[in-house]
Parts: C-alpha cells; structure tokens; sequence
C-alpha cells in the first residue's frame, strides 16, 4: 500500500466537520521538509521552504470556489481536465508563466472529498517538484 493510502486512512480522515484546508495540511505536511506559509494571499505549501508543492484557495478573486492547485507533469493537466472537467481545471497562470503546467483541483463539487485521491495528486505534485533524495525518502516509508 502507498504511503497516502495508510496515511489517510491512520487518520481517519472523514470530512465531517474538519475544514478542509486542515485536512490538505494534514497531507502535505507528512511529505518530507514539507513547511506551510501564506504566499499571495493564500496557504502554499514548499518543499524545503522554497518549491511550491501546492497552493489551497478558498474564494480565489472573488471565484467563491475552494481549489488545490499542484504542479504536474507534462501532459497531466490536459488528461485530467479533458476526463472531468467539473473536478479538475487549469489555473490561471501568472504573468511570468507560473502555473502553466499545474493541475487544479475543485474540492467543493461535493460534499465528500476523494482524499485518497487528493493525496494521491500531492504525492504526484511532491515527486515532481522534489529532489531526488526527499524522493527516495519518501519511498523508503
């Protein structure tokens, strides 16, 4: 089993009555020198306090939305978007061409979350981001 499968199911992680922000955290916080800080207004979550692993939005400019959005790799956007697109979409990218490549993930199309599935995308967020050896910690749980 993957470390995200054990994890969220260790923590018993139902949405009952937790925010959702808290149970992003609780995820992301169990990835290797995974550290939290507020970035343009929102909770982003770095690895090593530096590459952005993931930012969580709750009404991002005025969207009244609640969303993840991750790093992917190539092609990863396109396929996910183009399979559901009520669930995932593209970020807006910045300016300087931040978030072209990312993954966003709406968390309020229903009242249940997937949060294996949420973990599962910071896992995949996490392994393209990291360093080599943080990966290999990672796969050494």
């Amino acid at each position: 089993m993957s470390w995200y499968l054990e994890f969220v199911t260790a923590h018993g992680m139902k949405q009952a009555k937790k925010s959702k922000l808290v149970l992003v955290r609780k995820i992301a916080l169990a990835l290797p020198e995974v550290s939290e800080r507020m970035s343009h207004g929102a909770p982003c979550f770095f690895v090593r306090y530096k590459l952005p692993l993931c930012y969580f939005h709750e009404n991002h400019r005025g969207d009244g939305r609640i969303s993840l959005w991750c790093p992917a790799a190539p092609d990863v956007q396109d396929a996910m978007v183009r399979v559901d697109p009520k669930k995932f979409f593209r970020p807006s990218t910045s300016s300087a061409g931040h978030f072209r490549d990312w993954l966003g993930v709406f968390l309020d199309i229903n009242e249940q979350v997937d949060w294996n599935e949420v973990a599962f995308i910071l896992d995949r967020a996490y392994r393209t981001v990291a360093p080599k050896e943080l990966i290999a910690k990672l796969d050494g749980r």
